[in-house]
This record gives structure tokens, C-alpha cells and sequence, in this order.
């Protein structure tokens, strides 16, 4: 099969890894680079080799003949003229999660490609994990019962300020719901199968955050089936040392992940000790990259519905803004109340 031609549109943290990713496969290549930044440029060409570069998405396309796709992994800004960029040329799309930071450009984003009938796949790539994909399993084989409730933790200190993060979520706003939360939602539409209804929330920001909005996430979220998650997030703990737990206790039993790439566990009601569940190996921000990556090109060349597509993902923004909504009003938000109408006049 000849690779797949690709623009890769972003040259900083992740468009590294999806550098990687690209260069290691046999169904991808990159044709050329698109970054505002000429250092990041020189750092990609040193790495992945010397390709035409340019400034933007939007002076590249109209230059490039032989491209096939637009990987975008830049900052969720001003997306709007690199869609319609891609657009223009009828070029299927791969955009790193959020789509936007904002549920009305979002929603503007998706339609603009619906209504060209360009394909706009949005990267979840914890979808992708060998973790996620066993803990759909269990569910689904009826090893614990039906999940019933759920917390998930999630305590981190993120130094903004490290040389190797993204500088924008210090003066975002939101910034643990639009660009962490955003994942872990996610799987949990993902992992459990069914849609968030109503969610609870209360946002806020420790004395030492480096950051200019909420850092901190308290929610407690009911689906579609009665399901409740109780959900702690914080970019800012008092403690350097990462914790990361989610348990899900069902009809029968419990499953529980206590690693964000791997670790789950289950056991029955009466069982005294947790059994594990085997993984496959996984290197981090590759495997589960190479996942969405595959599952991209395999829905194009196979004619078939795009995995994490922007219309699904306004769903799982819903679930941020709810959130954000929630916590700026104290109140409980139908998580359907937050999104645009299908409609194309934002």
C-alpha cells in the first residue's frame, strides 16, 4: 500500500511524538512541516530529516500537489482557517484534542467539515491505550456484572514551566478541565458505552498554582443509565509524586486501574485479592498514538465511520463545559443543555 502523505501542522511537544510515530510507520509519511516557529523547524529536520517547511497550514496547502491528510497537533487556537484550509482541498483531518476551547467554535469546526463531507478526526489517543481496550473487555465479557459507580483520581504537579510542556494552559481558562479532564471524560463515555446526563461541579485554584485559572476538579457525573462517577482532577497537588486511580464497582464485583498507562485489576464480590489483567507492552506517547494513527488511516481506506470523530467529540466537551458551567452557577447542569444546535448559525 503506497503511505500515506501527510502535512504535519505543529512541531512542539506533541507534534514530536507524532513525528515519531509517522517516520516509524509503514503507512505514513511526512511530506512537510507546518510551524510558526523556525527553531522548531531545524529541531524537526535534524530528527526526522530536512522536508519543505512553512509558516502555517494555510501558506503550505495552496504549495503542496502530493498530500493525502492534515495532522494538526498545535495549540487548540484560531483552528478555524486551517480547517477551511483542509476544506478547501478536500484533505481529511486528524486535530489534537480539544478541538477548541470553545463548545460554539468547536461545533462551527465539525459542521464546516460535515457539510464539505471531509473527514475530521479528533485525537483521543488514550482510546488507544492496551488498558482501555482491556477494561472494555472486562465490562463487556460480564467478568465483574454491570458497572453501577465509579471514582476516578487523578493528582498531579504539573510545572508548567518546564521547558518540554505547551506554555498556553498557564494563562488558559479552565485548564485542567480543557486539557486533561477532556481525556478522562472521554474514556469514560468510551470505556463504559453509554452518555453522561447531569454533572456537579466545583472548579478552584490552590494558593500556589502557577496558573492563572482553576486547577483543581471535583464532579460527580450520572448516565444515561443511572450510572454515577465521582471525579477528582488537579494539575497543582501538594505532592510532586503523580496517583492515579479508577474504580468501578459492578453487579458483581470491581475493576480498578491504578496507573493512567497500564495496571488493572478486577475480582469478584467475595474474592480477598485482586487478579490482574495481562497488558501488552507499551511505550509511552508512542503505542497508543500509533493506535490512532492506524485507526485513521484504517477509516479512510476502508470507507468507514471515523473513530473519535468531531461530532462524537462535542459530546465529551459537553462534559467540560457542563462542568465549568456548574461550578461558575452552583448548580447541577444537563450535560445536553451545553451543546450547540445542529445547525451551522453559531
Amino acid at each position: 500500500m503506497t503511505p500515506m502523505r501527510i502535512l504535519l501542522g505543529g512541531l512542539g511537544v506533541r507534534g514530536r511524538h507524532w513525528a515519531d510515530v509517522i517516520t516509524r510507520s509503514s503507512r505514513a509519511e511526512i511530506v512537510a512541516y507546518a510551524d510558526p516557529n523556525p527553531a522548531a523547524h531545524e529541531r524537526m529536520a535534524e530528527k526526522y530529516g530536512a522536508r519543505p517547511s512553512f509558516a502555517s497550514v494555510e501558506e503550505a496547502l495552496p504549495q503542496l500537489e502530493d498530500v493525502d491528510a492534515v495532522v494538526l497537533a498545535n495549540p487548540p487556537i484560531g483552528r478555524q482557517a486551517q480547517v477551511d484550509a483542509c476544506v478547501a482541498r478536500g484533505l481529511p483531518m486528524l486535530i489534537e484534542k480539544p478541538l477548541a476551547l470553545d463548545m460554539n467554535e468547536a461545533a462551527r469546526l465539525v459542521e464546516t467539515a460535515e457539510q464539505a463531507g471531509v473527514p475530521l478526526m479528533v485525537g483521543l489517543n488514550f482510546r488507544y491505550l492496551g488498558v482501555t481496550k482491556a477494561a472494555i473487555k472486562l465490562f463487556a465479557d460480564g467478568t465483574v456484572g454491570q458497572p453501577s459507580f465509579a471514582r476516578f483520581t487523578y493528582e498531579r504537579y504539573r510545572d508548567g514551566n518546564r521547558p518540554d510542556l505547551n506554555k498556553y494552559p498557564l494563562t488558559m481558562d479552565q485548564p485542567m478541565l480543557w486539557e486533561q479532564s477532556i481525556h478522562h471524560f472521554d474514556l469514560m463515555r468510551y470505556i463504559y458505552g453509554q452518555e453522561p446526563v447531569t454533572v456537579e461541579c466545583r472548579t478552584w485554584n490552590p494558593p500556589w498554582s502557577m496558573y492563572d485559572s482553576d486547577t483543581n476538579v471535583a464532579a460527580l457525573f450520572t448516565f444515561a443509565d443511572g450510572m454515577v462517577v465521582n471525579y477528582q482532577g488537579t494539575w497543582q497537588s501538594g505532592w510532586a509524586e503523580p496517583h492515579f486511580e479508577w474504580r468501578t464497582d459492578c453487579t458483581n464485583g470491581v475493576v480498578t486501574q491504578r496507573a493512567q498507562f497500564g495496571d488493572l485489576y478486577y475480582a469478584a464480590r467475595h474474592e480477598a485479592a485482586l487478579t490482574p489483567v495481562e497488558l501488552p507492552p507499551h511505550e509511552l506517547w508512542i503505542t497508543e498514538t500509533q493506535g490512532l494513527l492506524d485507526a485513521f488511516i484504517d477509516s479512510l481506506t476502508l470507507k468507514t465511520p471515523l473513530p473519535c470523530s468531531g461530532r462524537d467529540h462535542l459530546m465529551s466537551l459537553a462534559m467540560v463545559q457542563a462542568c465549568a458551567v456548574s461550578s461558575r452557577e452552583s448548580r447541577c447542569v444537563q450535560i445536553a443543555s451545553v451543546l450547540p444546535p445542529k445547525s451551522g448559525d453559531f
